[in-house]
């Protein structure tokens, strides 16, 4: 027989830090411009399903340290730069904070209101400034409120599975092209990543949950308000932890959805949540204490030879780390702002106009250049990378990053501090998909992205 190297000790990626962390309520106003589908025939909302919520961890190494700064929000995309960033700069700007440090991560939420302060001349438009302020006016409380009330602790991650997502790129039958919908012969990445926050007594102080799924359970013939799936999942989760806050970090999901989606029916919505709630439970069940590894502790003679395992103390890293990186992606050939703003007074069609205006967005955003500069952000959290991304990038980021750090939990959060567009494998680019004609960026980009963020996680653990 071959001798076998002895098991290595069993531990969860892990910090020890100081954190804190607030809730804060941010349910738009009944009334307010909520068209987020260009199939839908209404255009404001009527009412609100569940409310919509902002939720902000703060993590530092040491009193005297800059913090990182987590704000997870129900909410679905920004359309302009100047909003986003304008929301952004007002919290950084408020708490003295380094803006590579402030993420600001929607949850993709296709039922929740406009963010697009040039959407005031629609119906209900004139709400969205002031919704956006209100925004802003929460983040800097619940800052404010989670640096107040900081405390040493340590943060745990686990790998858990949730079958919720499926693939979205379904063959046409009936025409040569690509719909968007569950896709029953193709495997998603069902890869649930949770977070434990617990403070030195080892009560759970707040959560993450880290899952790639399209916000979309509710489309077109949704009128209300609504976190989509997360509201549900954040419900269950929260009543297991004694309330405290649930953070959700909308992953690498622009080839991925629920299975039952694109409807109407909040029911379907709630389910899909708890569906992922208790797939969450189940994974934070699944970990080890705060502070603790399981060792091997050698052999017990009994009817079988019986391999005994023993749980030990065990100190994190307690390294904090975190750099923003401009990545120039390759766009594709693109017509200009003139031409597309051309085409947009000239249209008559409702659904096709809504296409147009966020294309000439887009452009709006990026220029018609060689290369798209997208920053990113890069954090390590002891022995945890967060890469978090402004765009919609297919699954196989995410499980390219984790395929190449297995020792680390690698937590991928997309739609953050803005974002333009879907970045899709090379191989789509040749179909007539979705995520290929409505995106700026070409068949290289993607390829381009996940090298530079290997490259920018590994050297997150040099030169300590």
């Amino acid at each position: 027989m071959t001798s076998q190297r002895m098991p290595r000790d069993i531990v969860h990626p892990s910090a020890s830090v100081e954190i804190g962390v607030a809730q804060r309520d941010i349910t738009p106003p009944v009334g307010i411009y909520a068209r987020q589908w260009g199939a839908a025939a209404h255009d404001a909302a009527e009412g609100v399903h569940r409310p919509l919520c902002a939720s902000v961890m703060v993590l530092r190494e040491s009193a005297d340290a800059a913090p990182l700064v987590l704000a997870a929000l129900d909410a679905g995309w920004f359309q302009d730069t100047d909003d986003e960033v304008r929301v952004r700069n007002a919290v950084i700007g408020a708490h003295d904070l380094d803006p590579a440090r402030v993420l600001i991560a929607l949850s993709h939420t296709h039922a929740a209101c406009s963010l697009c302060t040039d959407d005031a001349d629609k119906p209900g438009g004139h709400l969205v400034g002031p919704y956006l302020e209100k925004i802003t006016a929460a983040l800097i409380g619940a800052v404010g409120e989670a640096l107040q009330n900081i405390v040493s602790g340590t943060l745990d991650w686990t790998y858990g599975r949730c079958g919720l997502a499926a693939v979205r790129d379904l063959p046409d039958p009936e025409a040569d092209r690509y719909v968007c919908g569950f896709n029953p012969a193709r495997r998603a990445d069902d890869t649930l990543l949770v977070g434990r926050a617990t403070d030195r007594s080892g009560r759970i102080i707040a959560t993450l949950v880290n899952y790639a799924c399209h916000a979309t359970t509710l489309a077109w013939d949704n009128k209300l308000i609504s976190p989509d799936y997360v509201g549900a999942m954040r419900e269950v989760v929260q009543a297991h932890t004694d309330g405290v806050p649930c953070l959700f970090l909308q992953g690498a999901s622009g080839d991925l959805g629920p299975r039952e989606g694109f409807t109407g029916d909040t029911a379907i919505a709630d389910a899909n949540g708890r569906y992922l709630g208790h797939s969450v439970v189940a994974t934070l069940e699944s970990m080890l204490p705060p502070r603790t590894a399981m060792t091997y502790a050698g052999v017990v003679e009994s009817g079988a030879a019986i391999a005994t395992w023993k749980r030990r103390a065990s100190e994190p890293s307690s390294v904090v780390k975190a750099r923003q990186v401009d990545i120039k992606m390759p766009l594709k050939s693109l017509p200009t702002v003139e031409e597309v703003r051309k085409q947009l007074d000239e249209c008559t069609d409702r659904v096709l106009a809504e296409r147009l205006r966020r294309k000439l967005r887009k452009l709006q955003k990026t220029g018609t250049g060689p290369t798209f500069a997208v920053p990113t952000w890069f954090w390590r959290i002891g022995e945890a990378v967060v890469v978090a991304h402004p765009n919609e990038t297919y699954s196989t980021f995410q499980e390219q990053l984790r395929l190449g750090r297995p020792e680390n939990a690698v937590a991928v959060v997309t739609v953050v501090n803005g974002g333009v567009g879907y970045v899709s494998p090379g191989d789509m680019h040749d179909t007539d998909i979705y995520q290929v004609w409505s995106s700026p960026f070409g068949p290289e980009a993607l390829d381009t992205l996940i090298r530079a963020c290997e490259q920018q996680a590994g050297k997150l653990f040099e030169d300590l």
